[in-house]
């Protein structure tokens, strides 16, 4: 038989019973959060083919050396860029991983949009010892230093290098590189500068002390040359988004004008296990200690940047 409480009774449990009813609702929305959260998988980032063109095929890379660069500098970036289509079988290039490993993952992209395999070579080469247009320039100079090497349209591609003494707009403050197009002429170049004396903290990491963040010891450069190593990491960057984006409507991730790109959406990763303020697990050569992640022509050592797997959707290391 039911009882039925009355009014003063009712009035001592009704604060227990409003808990009660209180807590059952906390639980609910809280059991419905989890259940949504554990539904929802967010979508794995991509970089998107935009439909434009890319630098497929054979692709002579020209160099303008603007300011002071030794033979031994030199030759480091150019080795580099006869390592990019180098054959292990006729190049005598038997160690791995190789920095025509690390190029293949380009390669992968101009497979996924249905174009030739990209072959860079090495072109003309010119230097500027004088600095004939000063030692201070704006971005709009760096188009006319790369017109000096190729004036007409090509189909190459111009590398503009400034020496550690040259100031560049937004260098240090905002960019070590960058890439760009000019459409009238439909011609290509990137600009790197040598960043030994002005920004090594944040050109040239991690083969300096970082400047921001967590101050882990630097890394001995694998040619011997802070300035250098490092501006063939930034050669390499943007010579995988020159590749895969010249006209700013090839593969990229966000916005046109501040794009993520093959090489730029793994910055800072090297190695696997990488975090901000670590390169990840690298080789380490024995007899000087400096690390490096790819082999290149006559024996060369580089640390070049992950790139983005469009198959993973991954940072991709050689190592």
């Amino acid at each position: 038989m039911w009882k039925f409480m009355g009014s003063s009774q009712f009035s001592k449990l009704a604060p227990l019973l409003v808990l009660v009813e209180f807590l059952l609702i906390i639980n609910v929305c809280l059991g419905s959060a989890r259940k949504l959260t554990s539904l929802y998988q967010p979508p794995p980032m991509a970089l998107t083919y935009h439909g434009g063109a890319l630098l497929q095929g054979d692709l002579p890379v020209s160099i303008f050396w603007y300011g002071t660069f030794s033979p031994a500098q030199k030759s480091i970036v150019a080795d580099f860029l006869l390592s990019l289509n180098s054959n292990p079988h006729t190049d005598a290039i038997t160690v791995k991983p190789s920095v025509n490993q690390w190029w293949n993952t380009v390669q992968t992209y101009m497979k996924k949009a249905g174009q030739k395999q990209t072959h860079v070579s090495l072109s003309t080469q010119l230097s500027d010892h004088n600095c004939t247009i000063g030692k201070t320039l704006k971005k709009s100079q760096i188009s006319e230093l790369a017109h000096r090497v190729n004036p007409a349209s090509s189909g190459g591609l111009t590398l503009v290098l400034t020496a550690p003494d040259v100031a560049v707009e937004g260098f240090c403050m905002s960019n070590c590189g960058f890439h760009n197009s000019d459409r009238r002429s439909d011609s290509v170049f990137i600009w790197v500068g040598n960043s030994a004396t002005q920004c090594p903290g944040q050109c040239a990491w991690p083969f300096h002390q970082p400047i921001y963040g967590p101050q882990t010891p630097p890394l001995v450069a694998p040619n011997a040359d802070v300035g250098m190593d490092g501006m063939v990491v930034n050669i390499a960057t943007l010579l995988a988004g020159t590749v895969t984006n010249p006209f700013a409507n090839g593969y990229y991730l966000g916005s046109a004008e501040a794009p993520l790109e093959v090489a730029s959406a793994c910055t800072g990763v090297y190695g696997k296990g990488a975090y901000p303020g670590y390169a990840g697990e690298l080789l380490v050569d024995s007899s000087s200690g400096a690390s490096y992640n790819a082999v290149g022509v006559n024996g060369r050592k580089y640390l070049l940047p992950a790139l983005f797997d469009p198959y993973t959707s991954q940072c991709e290391t050689i190592v």
